[in-house]
């Protein structure tokens, strides 16, 4: 079979290096064409020895010279900034792109690769919550797949397999609670980054994990599902799932289920999209039963973690709400990391964010692009 040709946007993050072990895994049937990376210069040039893609992007000019000098000498093409990230999506060879990118950053890249007819495996989730639907009419318009990345839809994904003539009644996507499962908002007033940035079950990047935490990712993963499913807000519920075994359920008409079970590694969830619609045999670790005698769950608890109930209601009011609510984040989380405001004071700031802003029904991209970098503005401002 011919082999399958990767962009890998983020190489470098959580996503990306687990991304080459699945390509690791299965050398006869993916190459990588492209890597990029934020600013971890020395990672991606080790990326880029062992794998000779053709291009490679650091986004930080700051280390382009770097990365230039490394890799001169085995012919790889070296490029650097946002712009390039576009450009390089667009090599002909390239079958799929896995947009790794965190942050609203990865939605010109998503758009430029649609354009040019190349499937997407998405990990970026930011993608759809800032401008889904315009991005599901790009899907339909040049005939391409949207494979998700994330374990919740991946799975989902995998449960609407062979059922295109049944409507979906409900979809449950799992949470685990994150590290403060069960605490209230007594106790969140005084968490410090170190203690949101262990989670029990996964493993990533510390912006996910933030997220994770504060419930925010569950809630993007709403918004997110929306598009990739086409399904209305009240036919997504969130559910506590402690042990990350189910990776979320698909309830149809007729009352019945469908779940999608495995261990929590998000390497499985990529090799389905990289290999999607072939199921490849590998060697990762198996699910045992007798680990797992109890599978429990339990209501999200969006009153102590209201930025789950901001992103329902951004949904809800659609329009340029959810691009908002996730540029009020990205700075959020990046002020939390800081040390500059509190756990708490997150939700605060999305809020008041989304109050200063006012609502446009349907903008077009470019009035998204606008909409994000006056978002972010509002927010600094806010923080002070």
């Amino acid at each position: 079979m011919k082999k399958r040709n990767i962009a890998i946007l983020g190489a470098t993050g959580s996503i990306g290096t687990q991304a080459l072990d699945v390509v690791r895994a299965f050398p006869d049937f993916l190459e990588v064409s492209v890597l990029t990376a934020s600013s971890n210069a020395d990672l991606l040039i080790a990326q880029a020895l062992e794998f000779k893609p053709a291009m490679v992007v650091i986004v930080h000019e700051s280390g382009f010279r770097k990365v230039q000098d490394a890799l001169k000498p085995a012919g790889i093409k070296v490029f650097a900034g946002e712009e390039a990230l576009q450009e390089v999506v667009q090599l002909p060879r390239i079958d799929i792109v896995l947009n790794a990118i965190v942050g609203a950053a990865g939605l010109k890249p998503t758009v430029a690769a649609i354009q040019q007819r190349k499937d997407i495996a998405l990990a970026n989730k930011e993608t759809l919550v800032v401008a889904g639907e315009l991005i599901m009419d790009l899907v339909k318009k040049h005939d391409v797949s949207m494979l998700p990345v994330d374990s919740e839809h991946a799975a989902i994904f995998q449960c609407l397999m062979g059922e295109e003539q049944n409507p979906v009644e409900k979809i449950y996507l799992t949470a685990s609670g994150g590290p403060f499962r069960g605490k209230d908002r007594a106790f969140l007033s005084t968490v410090t980054k170190s203690q949101a940035l262990k989670h029990p079950n996964w493993v990533m990047g510390a912006k996910i994990t933030i997220d994770s935490a504060s419930l925010m990712n569950k809630g993007l993963e709403v918004i997110e599902a929306k598009w990739l499913f086409d399904l209305a807000a009240e036919q997504i519920d969130v559910i506590v799932h402690p042990q990350s075994i189910i990776h979320s359920i698909v309830q149809f008409l007729d009352g019945s289920m469908k779940a999608q079970m495995g261990l929590p590694d998000m390497k499985l969830p990529i090799q389905h999209a990289l290999t999607y619609p072939l199921r490849k045999a590998n060697d990762f670790e198996r699910f045992n039963f007798l680990d797992y005698p109890s599978l429990t769950f339990e209501q999200a608890d969006s009153q102590t973690f209201r930025n789950l109930n901001l992103a329902y209601r951004a949904l809800q009011e659609g329009g340029d709400r959810p691009c908002v609510l996730n540029a009020a984040n990205e700075v959020a989380v990046a002020a939390f990391l800081a040390d500059r405001i509190s756990f708490l004071e997150m939700s605060e700031l999305i809020e008041a964010t989304l109050r200063q802003q006012n609502w446009i029904q349907k903008p077009s991209l470019s009035e998204l692009l606008a909409i994000d970098q006056q978002a972010r503005l509002v927010a600094q401002n806010l923080i002070g």
